[in-house]
């Protein structure tokens, strides 16, 4: 269900409002969206409160093609969309690679984007198998 990544070309970050604060993050719940990239792949997202805290977020259609998250009704209902004629736009966390492990990407919570609104989920999936860190592939 991913679709367009929010034009971020016109403005360089667009601030994001958590419904509830990403697990792991404690009440930070505003977060500046920056493209780090031209083609709109990869992002930063920091919080506005508390700058030091960021995560970067993928888009995963051009890693993982057959990536199609059954997003939740009340997830989508939360953030006033409906998956037709108002996609979400979803996110995904990136694990920087260690000397240990590759860069990996959680599948399993993704982040949902209302674009219109910028308000947005991390939503943890229930019923599919996505892995927590799914190894990144070349684009």
């Amino acid at each position: 269900m991913s679709a367009d990544v929010p034009d971020t070309a016109a403005a360089p970050a667009a601030v994001l409002t958590f419904l509830d604060p990403p697990p792991g993050l404690g009440h930070l719940d505003r977060f500046a969206l920056t493209p780090l990239d031209e083609a709109g792949q990869l992002f930063t997202l920091r919080s506005v409160d508390v700058p030091e805290t960021r995560l970067f977020l993928l888009d995963p259609e051009p890693f993982f093609p057959d990536y199609q998250p059954q997003l939740a009704r009340e997830t989508l209902s939360r953030l006033g969309l409906d998956g037709k004629q108002r996609p979400a736009t979803v996110l995904v966390v990136v694990h920087p690679a260690t000397e240990e492990h590759p860069h990996t990407a959680n599948l399993l919570a993704p982040v949902v984007i209302n674009p219109a609104t910028a308000t947005a989920v991390q939503a943890v999936l229930e019923g599919d198998d996505w892995p927590l860190r799914a190894p990144l592939a070349a684009a």
